[in-house]
């Protein structure tokens, strides 16, 4: 009888052994699950930060383009001569060739033009270049011996919608259009470009 009891007693032992290793084990497999699945969350939301960064950075340019539109109404008395360090370009070409690529750009004092009213809160820094769709620079667009980019002229904030085009007028001047690029340098490294054209 005491035989049986000890041989009961050793089974019991064995099978409380198996049981912690395989509690362990369970234990070990969660305890990974859980932090697989914190940083899964962790990259989601470093992810919506970045996004969220980035159209912070794209909003500042729009108000690059504003400040591009302000300064061509103001000046297009002057539209046919260079202005770098008011960041304008009176010819596409500028002096980075035929691209269009603004990260080929260069993005000095000397070739753009810093806004001073940039973003403090968000630490977004602007900057923009108007280059003028004409061919040869220091040049106005009305010369014979200019090509621009050009469409009659604005229509000078009338309405055009619906049926109330009316009568144009007897004589259009044409006006070039110029293409604005804003690049925005924000937080994290964030850089944001946007190419707008305007008339």
């Amino acid at each position: 009888m005491n035989a049986r009891r000890n041989r009961v007693r050793a089974a019991a032992g064995r099978q409380r052994g198996v049981v912690l290793f395989v509690a362990l084990i369970v234990l070990i497999v969660m305890t990974l699950a859980g932090l697989a699945l914190l940083r899964q969350m962790g990259v989601g939301t470093s992810i919506a930060g970045n996004v969220a960064f980035k159209e912070s950075a794209t909003s500042v340019a729009d108000r690059g383009t504003e400040f591009a539109r302000q300064w061509i109404g103001l000046n297009r008395a002057t539209e046919g001569f260079d202005a770098f360090t008011a960041g304008y370009h009176s010819s596409w070409t500028g002096p980075w060739g035929t691209t269009v690529d603004p990260t080929q750009f260069t993005w000095t004092n000397a070739y753009s033009f810093e806004l001073t009213d940039d973003d403090a809160q968000t630490g977004n820094r602007a900057r923009i270049i108007i280059q003028r769709l004409c061919a040869v620079a220091n040049l106005p667009s009305n010369e014979a011996t200019q090509s621009c980019s050009d469409s009659a002229a604005p229509n000078q904030g009338q309405s055009q919608g619906g049926a109330s085009y009316g009568t144009p007028p007897s004589s259009l001047q044409a006006a070039p259009y110029y293409r604005v690029t804003s690049r925005v340098t924000g937080v994290r490294g964030t850089v944001s470009y946007t190419q707008v054209i305007l008339q």
